[in-house]
């Protein structure tokens, strides 16, 4: 397994602290939040890690150099130019994943102790494209499921936005957490060009691909952002 950790965002909603630092280096306990996203990378066995920068990168890649990789191999993918968002971030990404079995991604500003060994498992052997770890939470959007965790559809219920990708009897709503496990054989899939949430990318393919809701509750989990 392979990882990326998305670290490019402007981080507004940790302002004023961002105006001058990006989000990965908001410390929580002690510890960055790229620390925290590493050390939950590394518990799990990962040793080869790409990171998306493009506010204040230069810092992130400055501290990633005073600590030494944090003892793994990382590599960086550079968004300075132009902030891809999320799915854009991961088709940018795509070429460090042509090895690998899985592709886990994962969001730099939340904490939390998934097992992604566990997690990872499951979806190799689910056959999904992806597997996206949610909770059952409060928020105003969700991820739609039937009952049988495939992804149907979304919605934001504070504007009464929905999105359906295929009708089933029953929606089950959840809270994406922010992580996710992909199957490399998604890259070629991703036709979107630019700047694009992997939202709209898994509501496209759900039409005909597989992609499931790993529910994983009672485990820790905070999104920093949101404090």
């Amino acid at each position: 397994m392979k990882a990326l950790i998305l670290a490019a965002g402007l981080g507004t909603r940790l302002r004023p602290f961002t105006d001058s630092k990006p989000k990965a280096l908001f410390v929580v306990d002690g510890i960055t939040l790229l620390e925290h996203a590493v050390n939950h990378l590394k518990s799990a066995g990962i040793s080869e890690i790409i990171i998306n920068v493009h506010h204040f990168a230069d810092q992130i890649i400055e501290f990633i150099h005073l600590n030494n990789n944090f003892g793994v191999k990382i590599a960086i993918s550079d968004e300075r130019q132009a902030l891809l968002e999320t799915g854009g971030g991961v088709k940018n990404a795509a070429w460090f994943f042509q090895d690998t079995d899985c592709a886990i991604v994962r969001n730099v500003d939340i904490l939390s102790d998934l097992d992604l060994g566990k997690m990872a498992k499951i979806h190799l052997r689910s056959g999904s494209i992806a597997t996206l770890s949610v909770r059952d939470r409060e928020t105003s959007r969700y991820l739609l499921f039937d009952d049988r965790m495939n992804l149907c559809g979304w919605i934001n219920r504070k504007t009464g936005e929905q999105r359906i990708s295929c009708e089933a009897v029953d929606y089950r709503a959840y809270a994406f957490s922010g992580i996710q496990i992909l199957d490399p054989g998604i890259f070629p899939m991703i036709t979107e060009t630019g700047k694009f949430s992997l939202t709209d990318l898994y509501l496209r393919l759900a039409t005909e691909k597989k992609i499931t809701g790993y529910l994983e509750d009672g485990l820790i989990w905070k999104d920093i952002g949101a404090t």
